[in-house]
Protein backbone atom coordinates (compact mmCIF):
# COMPACT_ATOMS: atom_id res chain seq x y z
CA UNK A 1 0.00 0.00 0.00
CA UNK A 2 1.23 3.36 -1.01
CA UNK A 3 2.04 5.83 1.72
CA UNK A 4 2.43 9.36 1.40
CA UNK A 5 3.37 11.85 3.33
CA UNK A 6 2.53 15.75 2.66
CA UNK A 7 4.64 19.00 3.66
CA UNK A 8 5.48 22.53 3.12
CA UNK A 9 2.75 24.05 4.04
CA UNK A 10 2.73 27.81 5.92
CA UNK A 11 1.29 31.26 6.01
CA UNK A 12 2.10 33.96 3.55
CA UNK A 13 0.61 37.38 2.17
CA UNK A 14 -0.84 38.12 -1.00
CA UNK A 15 1.60 37.62 -4.24
CA UNK A 16 3.80 35.09 -2.41
CA UNK A 17 5.14 31.46 -2.84
CA UNK A 18 4.95 28.07 -1.41
CA UNK A 19 5.96 24.81 -2.13
CA UNK A 20 4.56 21.84 -1.02
CA UNK A 21 6.12 18.36 -0.93
CA UNK A 22 5.02 14.78 -0.77
CA UNK A 23 7.44 11.82 0.16
CA UNK A 24 5.79 8.39 -1.61
CA UNK A 25 6.69 5.35 -0.41
CA UNK A 26 5.19 1.61 -0.74
CA UNK A 27 4.21 1.77 -4.30
CA UNK A 28 7.13 -1.56 -5.53
CA UNK A 29 5.51 -3.33 -8.48
CA UNK A 30 2.45 -0.83 -9.05
CA UNK A 31 2.61 2.63 -11.35
CA UNK A 32 0.82 5.94 -9.69
CA UNK A 33 -0.73 9.13 -10.84
CA UNK A 34 -0.46 11.64 -8.60
CA UNK A 35 -2.21 14.68 -7.64
CA UNK A 36 -2.97 17.68 -5.45
CA UNK A 37 -6.34 18.39 -3.74
CA UNK A 38 -7.37 21.33 -1.47
CA UNK A 39 -10.31 21.75 0.73
CA UNK A 40 -10.96 25.37 2.15
CA UNK A 41 -13.44 25.62 5.33
CA UNK A 42 -17.18 24.72 4.27
CA UNK A 43 -16.20 23.80 0.84
CA UNK A 44 -15.99 20.32 -1.03
CA UNK A 45 -12.42 18.95 -1.72
CA UNK A 46 -11.38 20.00 -4.87
CA UNK A 47 -8.69 18.82 -7.17
CA UNK A 48 -6.10 21.31 -7.97
CA UNK A 49 -3.29 19.56 -10.52
CA UNK A 50 -2.63 16.10 -11.58
CA UNK A 51 0.45 14.41 -12.62
CA UNK A 52 -0.39 11.21 -14.66
CA UNK A 53 2.50 8.57 -15.22
CA UNK A 54 3.60 10.07 -18.53
CA UNK A 55 4.30 13.81 -16.67
CA UNK A 56 1.68 15.42 -18.42
CA UNK A 57 0.17 17.62 -16.51
CA UNK A 58 -3.81 18.89 -15.76
CA UNK A 59 -4.42 22.03 -13.62
CA UNK A 60 -7.68 23.59 -12.10
CA UNK A 61 -8.70 26.88 -13.81
CA UNK A 62 -8.35 29.05 -10.84
CA UNK A 63 -4.58 27.75 -10.08
CA UNK A 64 -3.82 27.55 -14.00
CA UNK A 65 -0.28 29.49 -14.87
CA UNK A 66 -0.13 30.03 -10.76
CA UNK A 67 0.71 26.55 -9.70
CA UNK A 68 3.10 23.84 -10.95
CA UNK A 69 3.09 19.84 -10.24
CA UNK A 70 5.91 17.58 -10.81
CA UNK A 71 7.29 14.27 -9.74
CA UNK A 72 11.10 13.48 -8.82
CA UNK A 73 11.12 9.84 -9.26
CA UNK A 74 14.07 8.98 -8.35
CA UNK A 75 13.42 10.69 -4.92
CA UNK A 76 10.25 9.50 -4.33
CA UNK A 77 8.26 12.80 -4.10
CA UNK A 78 6.03 14.77 -5.87
CA UNK A 79 5.79 18.58 -5.51
CA UNK A 80 3.76 21.58 -6.11
CA UNK A 81 4.80 25.02 -6.73
CA UNK A 82 2.21 27.81 -5.87
CA UNK A 83 2.96 31.20 -7.01
CA UNK A 84 1.08 34.53 -6.86
CA UNK A 85 -0.61 33.55 -4.08
CA UNK A 86 -4.62 34.48 -3.10
CA UNK A 87 -6.50 34.78 -0.18
CA UNK A 88 -9.10 32.07 -2.15
CA UNK A 89 -6.25 29.82 -2.17
CA UNK A 90 -6.59 29.18 1.75
CA UNK A 91 -6.91 25.66 2.67
CA UNK A 92 -5.39 22.54 3.77
CA UNK A 93 -3.78 20.77 0.63
CA UNK A 94 -4.15 17.05 0.24
CA UNK A 95 -1.45 14.93 -2.26
CA UNK A 96 -2.94 11.97 -3.63
CA UNK A 97 -1.95 8.81 -5.26
CA UNK A 98 -4.33 7.29 -8.29
CA UNK A 99 -3.30 3.87 -9.27
CA UNK A 100 -3.12 3.44 -12.85
CA UNK A 101 -5.32 1.09 -14.71
CA UNK A 102 -4.89 2.16 -18.37
CA UNK A 103 -6.32 5.14 -17.12
CA UNK A 104 -5.80 7.54 -14.44
CA UNK A 105 -8.73 7.25 -12.22
CA UNK A 106 -11.11 10.58 -11.01
CA UNK A 107 -10.93 9.51 -7.40
CA UNK A 108 -7.34 8.66 -5.74
CA UNK A 109 -6.68 5.63 -3.79
CA UNK A 110 -4.47 7.15 -1.46
CA UNK A 111 -4.50 10.38 0.18
CA UNK A 112 -1.70 12.42 2.44
CA UNK A 113 -2.52 13.99 5.68
CA UNK A 114 -2.48 17.41 4.31
CA UNK A 115 -0.86 20.43 4.87
CA UNK A 116 -2.48 24.03 5.51
CA UNK A 117 -1.81 27.18 3.21
CA UNK A 118 -2.94 30.31 4.44
CA UNK A 119 -2.80 33.55 2.65
CA UNK A 120 -3.46 36.59 4.29
CA UNK A 121 -4.59 39.80 2.28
Amino acid sequence: QVQLTDSGGGSVQTGGSLRLSCGVSGYIGRRYCMGWFRQAPGKEREEVARIDINDKTTYADSVKGRFTISRANAENALYLQMNDLKPEDTAVYYCAALEYLGYCPRTPDVWGKGTQVTVSS
